[in-house]
Parts: structure tokens; sequence; C-alpha cells
């Protein structure tokens, strides 16, 4: 069997609102609990989840990115449009609306209210050459 990363804890201020919020954007299911702890799970795909654990002090801000097909890139910035989240096209900046062209894919970052930046891209740049 390969190495798959199964699941990531997001740490967060409000995990309901959080995990709500991303399943919403990326259009996939999500819970308000697990049996596996006090995590919000947000079921990213068949193979990875991000558990939004609530904490009470201060945490420091990650930068999560999902890799996904032209169709998706489309129907999630769709989405950050529709709910008015303003997004740029550099991971840190200003949120300048735009969408960054690298390469042969787009890429594309927000913010979330806890302050972590999520990105999706169409092409991965982080990928090692074959």
């Amino acid at each position: 069997m390969s190495i798959r990363l199964d699941h990531l804890i997001v740490p967060a201020r409000d995990r309901k609102a959080a995990a709500a919020r991303l399943a919403s954007i990326l259009d996939v299911p999500w819970s308000e609990n697990t049996d596996a702890g006090p995590f919000s799970p947000v079921y990213v795909s068949d193979e990875l989840t991000l558990d939004f654990g609530q904490i009470l002090g201060e945490f420091s801000v990650q930068h999560y990115c999902f890799r996904v097909d032209e169709a998706a890139f489309d129907a999630i910035l769709g989405r950050l449009v529709e709910q008015g989240i303003p997004y740029r096209s550099n991971p840190m900046g200003p949120m300048d609306m735009q969408v960054k062209r690298q390469g042969d894919g787009r890429i594309v970052y927000w913010s979330e209210p806890d302050g972590h930046v999520w990105e999706i891209l169409t092409a991965s740049y982080a990928r090692r050459p074959q």
C-alpha cells in the first residue's frame, strides 16, 4: 500500500462554523461532531478528512492546498464569488480578486476568519518530477 495522508487537524476558534464554511466552498459533506474526538470533520474526499478542532488559545496560521480539475476550480471559484469571499492570486498580499496562471494551471488563494490560507490549483508546482 502506498502512503496516503488520511486526515489533518485544523485549529479553529469556532470549529463548527469553520467546517461548515469550508464544506460549502468545496461543496463537500461535513459533520458537527465525530466519534474520534471533539472535531467537526470536513470530508474532502474518500481519502482525506480535515478535522476542525476548537482551540481556545493562540495557534499558528496554516496553509492548505487542494489540487482540483478545471471544472471543480471553476465551481469553487464561483462559490467564493457567490459567498462574497475575497480571493487573491498570491499566498499573501492584497485581495486582488485575480486568478494566477502558472504553467498549464490556475491558482487562487483565500483566507478564513481564523487566518488560515486556502489554495486551489489545477496543476501542481510541488510534485516531484517523474
